[in-house]
């Protein structure tokens, strides 16, 4: 331990090489899945379905943050100097905000949904409509909006630097640590109780119910693997992390200082990458949950095993063919 704040290091330099690649390659996937995404779900929306409707939503929420990734860029490649002003800034990391919990949100009324056409088939059957589910589309954005709009009211920026924080400054680090908390609770941890809880039930009613049509456990069974690695990869990470690495700043702040504190400020970066990473990965729910893309990729990948088939059956032909042919040669040779 040592109790002297300048000599607590932290090397910021891995931010500003490691976060501009993540960003530059998540905008391009980004804008181009969710872009091929939201055009595929205008282009049939009358065959829509309640789940496409927090898809889609899951989309918008992708969009408006995959936008503000230049600006980023721009900010931790230029050597941590955001020339755009502290009020975009706050709207840069408000979108960010949105986006995240946004994603939760959605992610979380996808596996009610699921549960319910699942589990409870019959008590849902034909209850459950578009407006429905465009009116909880609404409660979550309203939710989000009112668990992230405090955050625009703390300091983004230091009179000494023209910084832009994620979080805020250093004189308000401890009240951001308990609205960070709380924010963490209610944002990431009761929808991830219920995620948990749906697809828990869901699995053991798919692995124990032969009744079930083969290709809807397939994927149901596949969207419960993507949202596995979506949290267990992107939203469990930074959120520990965020919460840890302020922890550390509070203690410099009070002249405490351990040398793991580079290594914990380090591994949130890396978090933060992992989390921007969603916007990324979200367009797989769209193909897993769509019924016509399913259909389609399955009969892809139906014509794709018949045709290797048809081709391995050619080559075995074929070969015993190659070797008379073979031996003739050599016959005549030796007459």
């Amino acid at each position: 331990m040592i109790n002297n704040t300048t000599s607590c290091t932290i090397n910021k330099s891995f931010t500003r090489t490691f976060l501009p690649c993540v960003y530059v390659v998540v905008f391009f996937i980004g804008v181009f899945a969710n872009c091929w995404g939201l055009r595929h779900v205008c282009l049939n929306w009358n065959k829509l379905g309640n789940i496409n409707i927090f898809v889609m939503n899951l989309g918008i929420a992708d969009l408006l943050y995959v936008f503000m990734l230049p600006f980023l860029v721009a900010y931790y490649a230029g050597g941590g100097v955001w020339d755009f002003g502290e009020t975009f800034c706050k709207i840069t990391r408000f979108s960010f905000n949105l986006n995240l919990y946004g994603s939760i949100g959605f992610l979380t009324c996808i596996s009610v949904y699921r549960y319910l056409g699942i589990v409870h088939t019959m008590k849902v059957m034909g209850r459950i409509t578009k407006w429905h589910s465009g009116a909880i589309s609404l409660l979550v954005w309203i939710l989000v909006i009112i668990q992230i709009l405090p955050d625009m009211y703390y300091e983004k920026s230091s009179n000494s630097s023209q910084s832009c924080f994620d979080t805020t400054s250093q004189r308000l680090i401890e009240d951001y640590m308990s609205y960070s908390i709380g924010w963490t609770i209610t944002g990431f941890g009761i929808p991830l109780v219920i995620i948990l809880g749906c697809y828990g039930h869901v699995t053991v009613v798919l692995i124990t119910n032969n009744n079930v049509a083969s290709l809807l456990k397939q994927r149901c069974l596949k969207l419960v693997v993507i949202l596995t690695v979506l949290f267990a990869v992107c939203f469990i990470p930074y959120h520990i992390l965020r919460n840890l690495n302020m922890k550390t700043r509070i203690s410099q702040k009070r002249g405490i200082c351990y040398k793991e504190f580079n290594q914990i400020y380090i591994s949130y970066q890396v978090s933060r990458g992992l989390a921007c990473m969603n916007s990324a990965i979200n367009p797989l729910i769209y193909l897993v949950s769509n019924d016509n893309m399913v259909m389609r990729l399955h009969e892809i990948s139906k014509r794709a095993r018949q045709s290797i088939v048809h081709l391995r059956n050619v080559i075995q032909y074929r070969r015993p063919l190659d070797g008379r042919e073979s031996s003739r040669t050599n016959s005549k040779e030796l007459i």
